[in-house]
């Protein structure tokens, strides 16, 4: 009698555990955004290209000016032509769909912001998610007495290669290990001498 109770219980927790894996699936749904590109190619695409546009050459016809400040910045003054996407609603299905038109049209997404640390992480998500047609305008913005000013950003260039920097310790990392084999520790043998009896002193 326990044994069929046993055998009822673990085939109702079997069915219910069935049940939760069936509806888990069916519930399940992909996220929206996926990366297509991961950190590594990113990184090497990053190092080996120019992403960077000065402002004299922003004027090209097959660039799109992206301002990626808040709404409120964006009100206060802004370059012609700009486009506001601020990083926060940048996945944002409108804002994405935007990115899209601007790739199918063979047309280059010109990032810019307060400076170029500010344009970095919506590059990067943009970047990761597939549109390789995004620049970043190497520019400073601010304002004098309410009226916008832009200048172009001094970027500092590395002395060091850093693509050749990364290539070599991915080769390190690549490379195995050559094991060496474990030296046994060496025995010694201390040999102790006994100490001799001394003979018993006094007598009759």
């Amino acid at each position: 009698m326990k044994e069929l109770e046993k055998t009822k219980r673990i085939s109702i927790a079997s069915t219910l555990f069935i049940l939760a894996v069936v509806i888990g699936l069916l519930t399940y749904k992909r996220p929206k955004n996926t990366f297509t590109i991961n950190t590594k190619p990113t990184l090497e695409k990053l190092t080996s290209e120019n992403f960077f546009v000065s402002l004299e050459n922003s004027n090209n016809p097959d660039f799109q000016l992206i301002d990626i400040r808040t709404q409120y910045e964006f009100d206060k003054g802004h370059m012609e032509n700009a486009i506001n996407i601020a990083t926060s609603d940048i996945l944002n299905e409108e804002n994405l769909s935007i990115f899209k038109d601007l790739k199918e049209a063979n047309k280059t997404a010109l990032l810019y912001g307060k400076n170029l640390e500010e344009v970095n992480p919506a590059f990067l998500i943009l970047y990761q998610l597939g549109y390789d047609n995004i620049k970043l305008l190497a520019i400073e913005t601010s304002y004098l007495q309410n009226k916008f000013i832009t200048k172009n950003y001094n970027i500092e260039k590395s002395e060091n290669n850093i693509k050749a920097f990364i290539d070599e310790s991915v080769k390190k990392a690549k490379a195995t290990p050559k094991i060496q084999p474990i030296k046994k520790p060496v025995k010694k043998t201390i040999i102790l001498q006994k100490k001799k009896k001394k003979a018993p002193e006094g007598g009759c």
